[in-house]
This record gives C-alpha cells, sequence and structure tokens, in this order.
C-alpha cells in the first residue's frame, strides 16, 4: 500500500476478528465457547461482574480502548445472533480512512437502519455504574428490534 491510501474495508475479516475477540473474552471469564455461541447472554452474568469490579481509576488509555473494543464486540455478536444484524461500512470523512464499521439491522417496523456501536458503549461508559444488560438493550432500541413501552402492539 502507497502512503496515503486508505485500505478497502473488508467486511469479512472485521466481523470474524470481532467473533474471536468476544469468544476469548468469554473464555478468560469462565464462559466456555460453546456455551457463549448458544446464547450470547450467557456472557452477561460473568461480563456484569467481570465490570463492576474493574479499577477504572487505574485506566491507561489503551486499557480504555480495549474494554471498549471487548464491549463493542460483545455488543455486535449479540445483535448478530439474537437478531440477525450484520457490520456494514459507513462513508465517514472525519476518520482517516474514509469510512467506518457500523452494525446494520431491520428494525421491528421494516427498516433498515445503522448504529454506530463506539457511540452506544460510550454512553454506557458515561454511565455509572455500568450496566450491560442495560448497554444491550440500548442497541436494540436505537436499531428498533425491541418495542418501546409506550409503543402499540
Amino acid at each position: 500500500m502507497k502512503k496515503g491510501e486508505t485500505p478497502n474495508p473488508d467486511i469479512k475479516r472485521w466481523t470474524e476478528e470481532g467473533r474471536l475477540t468476544i469468544i476469548d473474552v468469554a473464555d478468560m471469564l469462565g464462559v466456555p465457547p460453546e456455551i457463549y455461541t448458544s446464547d450470547p447472554l450467557n456472557l452477561a452474568p460473568a461480563l456484569q461482574n467481570y465490570t463492576s469490579r474493574l479499577p477504572f481509576h487505574e485506566f491507561e488509555q489503551s486499557d480504555w480502548i480495549t474494554f471498549q473494543t471487548d464491549l463493542m464486540a460483545y455488543v455486535a455478536d449479540f445483535l448478530i445472533q439474537r437478531h440477525g444484524a450484520k457490520w456494514a461500512v459507513v462513508a465517514d470523512s472525519t476518520t482517516p480512512r474514509g469510512y467506518r464499521y457500523a452494525i446494520e439491522a431491520t428494525g421491528q417496523d421494516g427498516r433498515t437502519r445503522t448504529a454506530d456501536l463506539t457511540e452506544i458503549v460510550r454512553e454506557e461508559l458515561n454511565n455509572s455504574p455500568i450496566e450491560i444488560i442495560r448497554m444491550l438493550a440500548s442497541a436494540e432500541l436505537i436499531l428498533h428490534l425491541t418495542r418501546q413501552v409506550n409503543e402499540e402492539s
């Protein structure tokens, strides 16, 4: 690749790497891969317990990046397994490569939407305490995968 060129997006590789990341995290937290892959919610209690014990006051920038990446991988894989979501490439002139990855899903209303998992995870990190289930529910609501409380059936 020449200087100044941006790599082409590789959705397949991005998807595979995210999946492997969260399977490794699950295994590290004592949730065997076959248990995690049978239902991604099987990881939520262990991930919540882990998250609630993290020494955030000692985190360096690299720790935050790794933690955020792990949470994004989890939310994405949850949406993919539970709702048939998929990764999509979205043009973004504010990034050096000219695009970003977002998650895409068709909501209950039949409309396809994309969501930036970075924003969803950052929003949760701004709330204290961090709640894994709330973060998953937020992603579902943004993509209209579940009904709002005030919506009619």
